[in-house]
């Protein structure tokens, strides 16, 4: 079998290549690239499956955690609880506003911030919880919520991973505050450059989200703040608007990818496999190795297979923010022990080659 890399886009583009290109042609023969018709009915189009008044589309994952944070008052001065487990632009976008992050443990089980660890963690500087939807996996939102009331705290989740995951029926993104979406090309759903976009009930966050978006102005030459360079181009949006149509459909095959590795694997020395949860849309699926995590990779990646470990640094333990060893330990354990293994929705018996040659390596 010829190798299998840990996500291959090909597949799909040449599933929907019909439909890539009408889109395509539509939007070169527009002779409108930036914003504008095609962006706002991606806009229109995506605030309705989320649930949600206001889509805003910006320009990355990154810059939508930057701008829905700016858009809830975030600042110099505040405090942001979040987890220590996830992508750097998690705490990035913290920092960039002018705030500080304030890490909390995750949960081991879901890899996912421990609600429990969050109201200890307050303090008067603190104005917002950033949760992670890891990995595709909702996080504890009723719990997380709840302290943000009783606190008078606002919520941003991140769902860079977890577009079309659902919390007790509700898509994420729509729960707290605002919600922040990557279309960076490999997520659940991705386009064919970057893209990011903030959902939001509110009609305040939707404004100045479209404020910053486009140098802090309502109209053009006419700045009121200072913001950014953040639209979201037509052509990404053609794309997405495909791909839009067909995202439940790629997540419910990527649960019965991930339904197939845990019967496939269920009793392998020595790993432990993630829960089908409800509402988990499989962005990653990974894996627990407690011991050689390193050794398993090096040796599938030298039988044609892909991995990736996300993350092998927790956030604390960056150069830039520097916390001592052991400061969080489950962040730290997981660090050493995750492993995703090859998914996405047009993965088929590769699922059971990877299968074979993991219980093999471990055996």
């Amino acid at each position: 079998m010829k190798a299998i890399p840990v996500y291959d886009p090909l597949p799909e583009v040449e599933a929907l290549w019909p439909e890539l290109e009408e889109a395509f042609r539509r939007v070169m023969h527009s002779g409108q690239y930036i914003l504008g018709p095609e962006v706002e009915a991606f806009e229109q189009e995506v605030a309705a499956y989320l649930g949600v008044k206001y889509a805003i589309g910006v320009n990355s994952g990154t810059d939508a955690l930057v701008i829905a944070l700016r858009a809830l008052g975030v600042g110099p001065g505040d405090e942001v609880i979040t987890t220590p487990f996830t992508f750097f632009a998690t705490a990035e976008a913290i920092s960039a506003v002018g705030a500080t992050p304030v890490f909390v443990d995750i949960d081991p089980k879901t890899f996912n911030i421990n609600p429990d660890l969050i109201a200890p963690a307050i303090t008067p500087r603190t104005k917002a919880i950033l949760p992670v939807h890891l990995y595709g996996l909702p996080a504890d939102m009723d719990t997380i919520l709840e302290i943000a009331r009783s606190h008078g705290l606002k919520v941003l989740e991140d769902c860079a991973q977890a577009f079309g995951a659902t919390y007790k029926g509700r898509k994420v993104g729509t729960l707290g505050d605002a919600g922040a979406f990557s279309f960076f090309p490999t997520k659940n759903l991705g386009g064919y450059g970057d893209g990011g976009l903030i959902a939001t009930n509110s009609d305040e966050v939707a404004e100045m989200a479209r404020m910053l978006r486009a140098h802090g102005s309502r109209r053009k030459y006419h700045n009121e703040m200072v913001g950014y360079n953040s639209r979201l181009d037509a052509l990404q949006a053609a794309f997405l608007r495909v791909k839009l149509k067909h995202v439940d459909a790629f997540n419910a095959r990527r649960r019965e990818v991930a339904a197939r590795y845990n019967d496939l694997l269920q009793g392998v020395p020595g790993l432990v496999l993630p829960p089908l949860t409800e509402g988990h849309v499989f962005h990653q699926y990974t894996v627990r190795i407690p011991v050689g995590r390193d050794q398993v990779a090096e040796e599938l990646a030298s039988k044609g297979i892909g991995t990736m470990v996300y993350y092998p640094v927790p956030l604390h333990r960056l150069p830039v923010y520097g916390y001592p060893e052991g400061t969080f330990p489950e962040a730290e354990r997981a660090s050493r022990e995750v492993l995703s293994l090859p998914m996405g929705p047009f993965l088929g018996p590769q699922n059971e080659h990877v299968a074979s040659l993991l219980r093999e390596i471990l055996a």
